[in-house]
C-alpha cells in the first residue's frame, strides 16, 4: 500500500458490497495478490441470502446439491479466511465515488474516506428496505419482537408468532415455522395468497392459522409485543391475539441510492458493464445482480463468474503488464 497526504491508505481495490459476487471478488483479489478493501451497509455479510432468507434453501449453486443461504455465505466466509489481510467494514454506507486521477478514486462514506487504485461495485439489487407495518406505534417494538429480518428460526421456539403478508416469504416462513414455534398465525388482507401454488397447498395442510381477509390493526405492549388487534378488511370486525412476536413480510424497496449519481451508465435500474465487467468508467468496474449487458441472468452462479472477471481486469487496470489471468488455483498454496 502507498499513503497519500491525508495519511489514508490507498487499497488496490476497494469493494462494494458485501453479497456473494462482493465476498467471491475479496477472495479472488486475494489469489492476485491485490490488497483489498470490502465496504458494505448492512451489519453483516451476505446480502440478500443472509438478511432475507437465511434458512432458506438454493439449489441452483453449482457444487450443491442444496444449501441454505446462510451456509453459502459462511462458507464464502471461510473462503475470504485464506487471506486475513482483506479489510472488512459493516455497516457503512457509500455516498459517492470520485475519481480524484488515474488509479485513484475516493470513496466517500457516512463513516469517513477511503483511497483505492479500483473500484468494484458489488451491490446486489442495490439499496433495500423492508416495508413496514405502518403504525404509530410500531418504531417503538422494532429490534424487540417486531421482526422484518429473521435470522433465526430457533429464536422462536415455544412461541405464539403472528406473521403478516401473502407473499413466498410469509408463507414459507409460515411452513418453516410451524414445527418449531407453539402456534404460528398467518395473517393476510386477501383472501388468496401470492405464495407458489404447492406452497398454498402445503400451507392449507399445515397447523398454522390462516387469518384471511384480515390486516394488522393495533398492537399491544409496554416494551414488547404482548396482544395485536385484528381487522377484518371486509366487516371491520375486530379481535385480540396474544403474540410473543410479530413477523412482517410486506417485501421490500430497492434503489441504486446514491450509485445512480456516481455518472456510470445505467439502464433499468441496472449498471451496464462490457465483456470485462468495466462500467463507462476506467478503472469502475461491477459484478452481480447490479450489472447488465446484453442476455444477462440474475443469478448467484453468474456473479460468482463475473467476480473474478472483475477482479482480473482490475489488476490489469492496475498494474497493465499484469496478466490477465493467474493460472489454475490447483497449482497455487495456500
Amino acid at each position: 500500500m502507498t499513503a497519500i497526504e491525508s495519511g489514508q491508505q490507498v487499497v488496490d481495490i476497494v469493494i462494494i458490497g458485501g453479497g456473494p459476487a462482493g465476498m467471491f471478488a475479496a477472495f479472488y483479489g486475494g489469489m492476485r495478490q491485490a490488497s483489498v478493501k470490502l465496504i458494505e451497509s448492512m451489519p453483516q455479510l451476505g446480502g440478500q441470502l443472509a438478511a432475507l432468507y437465511p434458512e432458506k434453501y438454493i439449489y441452483d449453486v453449482a457444487g450443491f446439491p442444496k444449501v441454505t443461504a446462510q451456509e453459502l455465505v459462511n462458507n464464502l466466509e471461510q473462503q475470504m479466511k485464506h487471506f486475513p489481510e482483506i479489510q472488512i467494514c459493516l455497516e457503512e454506507k457509500v455516498f459517492q465515488v470520485v475519481k480524484k486521477e488515474e488509479r485513484l478514486f475516493e470513496i466517500v462514506t457516512d463513516k469517513g474516506r477511503h483511497y483505492s487504485k479500483a473500484v468494484i461495485i458489488a451491490g446486489g439489487v442495490g439499496a433495500f428496505e423492508p416495508r413496514k407495518l405502518e403504525l404509530p406505534e410500531a418504531v417503538n417494538y422494532e429490534k424487540k419482537n417486531l421482526h422484518y429480518f429473521v435470522s433465526d428460526l430457533n429464536q422462536f421456539k415455544g412461541q405464539k408468532v403472528l406473521i403478516s403478508g401473502g407473499g413466498d416469504s410469509a408463507v414459507d416462513w409460515a411452513l418453516m415455522l410451524e414445527p418449531i414455534a407453539e402456534q404460528v398465525t398467518l395473517v393476510h388482507r386477501r383472501d388468496k395468497f401470492r405464495a407458489h401454488e404447492h406452497s398454498v397447498e402445503n400451507l392449507k395442510k399445515s397447523k398454522v392459522r390462516i387469518a384471511t381477509p384480515k390486516e394488522i390493526s393495533k398492537l399491544h405492549g409496554a416494551d414488547a409485543i404482548e396482544k395485536v388487534t385484528l381487522t377484518d378488511c371486509k366487516t371491520g370486525e375486530t379481535e385480540d391475539i396474544p403474540v410473543d412476536a410479530v413477523i412482517v413480510n410486506f417485501g421490500f424497496v430497492s434503489s441504486l441510492g446514491p450509485i445512480a449519481e456516481w455518472g456510470l451508465n445505467i439502464e433499468n435500474g441496472s449498471i451496464v458493464v462490457d465483456s470485462r465487467m468495466e462500467t463507462n468508467i476506467p478503472g469502475i468496474f461491477a459484478a452481480g445482480d447490479i450489472t447488465t449487458y446484453p442476455g444477462k441472468l440474475k443469478l448467484i452462479a453468474v456473479g460468482f463468474g463475473e467476480a473474478p472477471t472483475a477482479i482480473n481486469n482490475a489488476k490489469v487496470y492496475i498494474d497493465p503488464s499484469a496478466k490477465l489471468s493467474p493460472g489454475h488455483s490447483s497449482n497455487m498454496k495456500f
